[in-house]
């Protein structure tokens, strides 16, 4: 096979900011910095929008500090996402779920028609089926080159580039420096969720719910009965009657970034998830008729390349609750590290914030060092091991989003580097689109409907 000879590629495309993946991180980039006189690009490698939200998860953390006092500390971009799918009908709160505090639970299928509306209503270009494939940098513009199997190769010259891609690949194919997990610490383990229809939700919750799960789970674990690979796991209603979705598979000791790995560990996943089915159906009340009705559309990646930012996020500027002068956004979620554990260990590991138990995070995480026109929003952001698993829900991922999309939006203004714009001028610009930058006074309504207090 001869060598791709991107020079000589035909279809060659211009835009003033480009964003490199459709999660929730780049959707709410391409939102934030649409509509501003500005061609928006958003480029995504499946067939829609949402990322982790709609491909996996449907249930948005990270809008609410834990504990007694909960407050709302996400706002902007992110509460429109969410007064949208209220619109459908398709949302509740659960209160303080796991230990992760409130979740907003959501119909994922609805969501990507939302994130599909949304964009389109913005007039942000959209290519799906498309995946970044190679990267030709210089310090105005930024020449990437993406395939599509329709297409085969082609080029967008961008003035800015946000990567939200999770795993930092516009970094990587740039050469811009990042660390990887699980080289020299660490690494999270990775997840298949699953759902499942025909579930007796009451009869599960009269049976004892999560607390009675857990003993099963464990009692199972410890008989060898079904070989479920954690003695705990999560299992919550959806929107949809009579509905359930799990986090409960867990997959260690693979690389995402290898293609080998990754296609053992997907394969390892759907492996574990249909042993659950088993467990549910034979021993947890409630779910006897039930069946799986569906995986997530891949196993779930909870960490990969972290760039080296301007500034890194680290476990004491969370645990002494920092708020930084430069922040952009605020964060209230406790570590939570989904790790490979041996005999006695914790298969989660828990830490929550003290005192207030909010931080703030500062604009140089999500900018990379060595670049003038690129910003990062994400789980790719620059922080350590143990900051990114407090720091990595999604209310704070659509909140980087926010912030690096009207960022590029000012650096094009006042043609400035990314590290070189005003940062007092990005946080009002942030306020002025309803983000949270201070702790609020009041105390949030966590309750099943207080979306109607909190986000409208």
């Amino acid at each position: 096979m001869e060598k791709v000879n991107f020079k000589s590629l035909q279809t060659s495309l211009e835009t003033d900011i480009l964003i490199i993946g459709g999660g929730s991180a780049g959707c709410t980039a391409a939102l934030a910095s649409s509509g501003r006189g500005y061609k928006v690009t958003l480029v995504e490698r499946y067939g829609f929008p949402g990322g982790t939200s709609t491909q996996m998860l449907d249930t948005f953390y990270g809008f609410f500090s834990v504990g007694n006092s909960p407050r709302k500390i996400a706002g902007g971009y992110p509460d429109m996402v969410v007064n949208r799918l209220d619109e459908t009908g398709n949302i509740f709160l659960r209160p303080n779920t796991y230990g992760a505090g409130t979740g907003v639970t959501y119909n994922p299928e609805r969501l990507k028609l939302v994130w599909d509306n949304l964009l389109a209503k913005k007039n942000v270009q959209l290519f799906y089926h498309t995946m970044l494939v190679s990267v030709e940098s210089t310090e105005e513009r930024s020449s990437c080159i993406f395939y599509h199997k329709g297409w085969g190769f082609f080029r967008i010259i961008a003035r800015r580039v946000i990567d939200a891609s999770g795993d930092a690949d516009y970094c990587y194919h740039a050469g811009l420096p990042f660390e990887k997990a699980g080289e020299e610490g660490p690494v999270q383990s990775m997840t298949t969720t699953f759902r499942m229809a025909n579930v007796d939700w009451n009869a599960f919750v009269k049976a004892g719910g999560k607390e009675m799960l857990k003993r099963k789970m464990a009692d199972a674990v410890d008989k060898g009965t079904y070989l479920l690979p954690r003695r705990e796991g999560s299992i919550h209603e959806m929107p949809q009657p009579g509905c359930a979705s799990t986090v409960a598979v867990k997959v260690t000791g693979l690389d995402p970034c290898d293609a080998g790995q990754m296609t053992a560990a997907e394969m390892e996943g759907r492996r574990q998830a249909f042993v659950y089915e088993d467990f549910f159906r034979d021993e947890v009340p409630g779910f006897r008729d039930s069946r799986i009705i569906g995986l997530s559309h891949q196993i779930g990646v909870r960490e990969t390349r972290r760039v080296y930012g301007l500034e890194r996020l680290s476990l004491e500027d969370c645990m002494n609750t920092v708020m930084p002068a430069g922040r952009i956004l605020l964060c209230g979620a406790p570590l939570e590290d989904h790790r490979e554990s041996g005999a006695g260990m914790p298969e989660t590991f828990w830490k929550y914030i003290p005192g207030t138990g909010i931080y703030g995070v500062s604009y140089g995480t999500i900018v990379p060092q060595n670049s003038q026109i690129a910003w990062v929003a994400g789980r790719c952001f620059s922080a350590t091991h143990d900051a990114h698993s407090s720091c990595r829900s999604m209310a704070q991922t659509m909140g980087m989003g926010q912030a690096a999309g009207l960022a590029a939006v000012l650096s094009l203004e006042d043609d400035s580097s990314a590290a070189g714009i005003g940062i007092k001028k990005l946080q009002d610009m942030l306020v002025q689109n309803g983000a949270i930058l201070d702790i609020p006074d009041r105390i949030a309504d966590t309750g099943r409907d207080g979306w109607k207090n909190n986000f409208l």
